[in-house]
């Protein structure tokens, strides 16, 4: 369910929910783009997944977790969110007072879409003694329903900031939520969700990239599933990986994330070896065709012509910002 409404004052969003406007070949996009920023005192925050060019060019880069805290803190006065329809919503709801854009507002969630509210809102009356934790991948309809949000770097200290006999249901992730059940001795009810990147690694060829790069470390985000989890030399969010990588001592990875953290991880470690798993092929079904929907020229033109504009119902917004309200304060508690 789509929670957001589109400011189409200036220009008409095509069918596709992004500005379609042909762009002179010569324009330098770094430049403009730069000039638009101070222009308009903007920020441009990406996630770790998006294209090299946009990270390049963003202010900030991160996992939810850190694209949420700079979002809050930020100054500036409008946010461009190279991510995916729920980072920006979750910028919106942080950030009232300020102006929102995504550079294409059909850059959706696999994860998210497979949560609907309407659904969740029975399913959460079906366990009325039960406290709802929510994985930020989900829309404000969702976060608005639960009692807490977490991300993949503080779910830990999200989950085990409740009692050990308070029942809790965990949504929309059922591969994360597994993953803490087992690491953590819970028995959260799991709601039936998953993201399409993260579901798709095949165990078989992982073992045979093993094969071929014996002294390489496979590393994996908790949203991928138990076997391949199983299988991992370490397990962690995307900015936990990276971490990872930076620190130990091996010279070859096998990374089970999406591939745009890659980027990053052969900037702060250009001696090492970093392959994706699966091995790239022709279908990249490694990347999420979400996150890569934003590219450079449409950051250009939402920044120049304002569009699209996450704009939200304040009821909306008050109810969704208490569960986000919470984590902060749990993840600063924990130091996060």
């Amino acid at each position: 369910m789509n929670t957001t409404k589109i400011n189409i004052a200036k220009k008409e969003l095509n069918q596709n929910g992004f500005l379609d406007i042909e762009l002179d070949p010569t324009l330098d996009l770094f430049a403009e783009i730069e000039r638009l920023k101070k222009e308009k005192n903007a920020v441009i925050l990406a996630h770790y997944y998006q294209e090299p060019d946009i990270q390049d060019v963003a202010d900030y880069i991160g996992d939810s977790l850190g694209l949420a805290q700079r979002a809050e803190k930020t100054e500036a006065a409008m946010i461009v969110f190279a991510g995916v329809h729920f980072m920006a919503e979750t910028a919106k709801i942080l950030n009232p007072g300020k102006k929102v854009l995504i550079p294409d507002l059909n850059a959706g969630c696999s994860l998210s879409d497979s949560c609907p509210p309407a659904l969740f809102k029975k399913f959460k009356e079906e366990h009325p003694d039960h406290v709802v934790v929510s994985y930020i991948n989900c829309s404000a309809g969702i976060k608005a329903l639960s009692d807490v949000i977490c991300t993949s770097s503080n779910a830990k200290a999200v989950v085990e900031s409740f009692p050990k006999d308070q029942p809790i249901i965990f949504a929309p992730d059922r591969n994360l939520g597994a993953y803490l059940n087992k690491t953590i001795g819970r028995n959260m009810v799991l709601w039936n969700g998953s993201c399409i990147v993260h579901e798709i690694f095949s165990l078989e060829k992982i073992t045979r990239l093993k094969v071929r790069h014996p002294k390489a470390k496979l590393i994996a985000h908790p949203e991928c599933e138990e076997a391949i989890l199983r299988f991992a030399d370490f397990i962690g969010s995307t900015t936990g990986l990276l971490k990872y990588t930076q620190s130990d001592s091996a010279q070859e990875f096998i990374v089970a994330t999406e591939t745009g953290i890659l980027h990053q991880m052969m900037k702060a470690s250009p001696q090492k070896t970093f392959i994706p798993a699966p091995p790239d092929n022709s279908c990249a079904c490694n990347d999420c065709p979400h996150m890569k929907r934003n590219t450079l020229e449409k950051i250009y033109l939402c920044m120049e012509y304002e569009l699209p504009e996450i704009v939200m119902e304040e009821e909306l917004r008050l109810k969704a910002k208490k569960p986000i309200d919470r984590m902060m304060e749990i993840s600063r508690m924990a130091g996060l």
